[in-house]
């Protein structure tokens, strides 16, 4: 499955645009902050109904515009797809499939399957914890619809929640509704934790192969899923956090407060990691991700490389490019330099200025 063209209709700084992909390597070239990174970031939400950099809805839309558009036309092995996507400054999405509304945007996700590496991902074992469970939630929802609606429940259940505690401060007789809510997220929260436990597992045994070529026998990496609390203590650890809660105003457990931890030869690479070996296990990481995705669906999934190349030595930029023989990808960079004229083999070469897109033959 690849994505044949884009159209936005006052997405980000784009009033309107037209683009059509290859279906092997399509790049977008031009200094920063003139538009490259909102193409990737709209290819990601018209198939996926969330932006990869987390941004909502309404900081999609173009200034002074009450609404954006994007269309996607798809082929699924010979069969033309479109995804027609509406963004509302003050209300959901509208998302129709072949020109049929849809009702949940989950009926979406899964349809193909985005996989995003940018400079952010480079980070993501030095950054916070949110980013790496953003990791793992980015990637369950398009593989398991099932995890997207009790994401979306347990993160809805978790701010009510925290509602409720703020308003016990001032109202102590509302401290016994607790049990309710604990109830819905007990519910929802289990089943993130095995769904990650189950990722983290298929992930760990990839990554480790990968990262092993990678460093050539040198390091071993391990990723570690570490949970803030088991599925069987959920509801007793809760209930003992309750009054820490109640005067916090805030709920302390949970799969909201989940980690993943990354092991360099035994050590915490967060810790004791150079960045060389961090941005290693980052790329090692991506490319698990990558190979489970083919695993999981039998199909290749779409690459977005977001000025990703230009931060990798020569040796990590060999490995990357070797593994996304065959997979349709994307790429953004500053410049047409000599490494990805001679190096990478592309089909279409457009350059981005002030949001303008200007086809170049090369």
């Amino acid at each position: 499955m690849i994505i044949k063209s884009l159209e936005l209709y006052n997405f980000r700084n784009y009033e309107t645009l037209k683009v059509e992909f290859s279906p092997n390597v399509t790049i977008f070239y031009g200094d920063n902050a003139q538009g490259k990174t909102n193409i990737l970031e709209a290819i990601y939400v018209a198939c996926t109904t969330k932006s990869q950099k987390g941004s909502r809805d309404r900081e999609l839309i173009r200034f002074n515009e009450p609404t954006a558009f994007l269309r996607v036309f798809i082929d699924d092995d010979g069969l033309s797809r479109k995804i027609d996507m509406q963004l509302k400054e003050k209300a959901g999405k509208g998302i129709a499939i072949d020109g049929i509304p849809i009702k949940k945007a989950s009926e979406l996700q899964g349809m193909i399957n985005i996989i995003s590496f940018s400079t952010t991902d480079l980070g993501i074992i030095k950054d916070g914890p949110s980013e790496r469970r953003r990791f793992c939630d980015m990637e369950l929802c398009q593989l398991d619809k099932i995890y997207s609606h009790n994401l979306v429940n347990y993160e809805k259940t978790v701010e009510q929640r925290n509602n409720l505690l703020k308003q016990i401060s001032f109202n102590a007789e509302l401290k016994d509704t607790l049990d309710i809510w604990d109830d819905q997220i007990c519910s929802f929260g289990s089943y993130i934790i095995e769904k990650r436990r189950n990722f983290i597992v298929e992930i760990n045994k990839l990554a480790v192969k990968i990262h092993d070529i990678l460093t050539e026998g040198k390091e071993k990496l391990e990723i570690e899923y570490s949970p803030n609390v088991s599925e069987e203590n959920f509801k007793n650890e809760l209930l003992q956090n309750r009054d820490k809660d109640i005067i916090l105003k805030s709920s302390s457990t949970g799969p909201h407060r989940d980690d993943i931890i990354f092991l360099i030869n035994g050590n915490d690479a967060k810790k004791y990691g150079s960045q060389g070996q961090q941005r290693t296990a980052s790329l090692s990481l991506k490319l698990a991700e990558l190979e489970l995705v083919k695993q999981r669906t039998g199909k290749n999934p779409v690459l977005l490389l977001d000025d990703v190349l230009s931060e990798l030595d020569r040796n990590r930029q060999t490995k990357l490019l070797q593994n996304i023989s065959g997979v349709q990808t994307v790429i953004t960079c500053t410049g047409l330099d000599e490494l990805v004229k001679n190096r990478v083999r592309h089909d279409k070469v457009y350059k981005v200025k002030a949001g303008t897109v200007t086809e170049d033959r090369i």
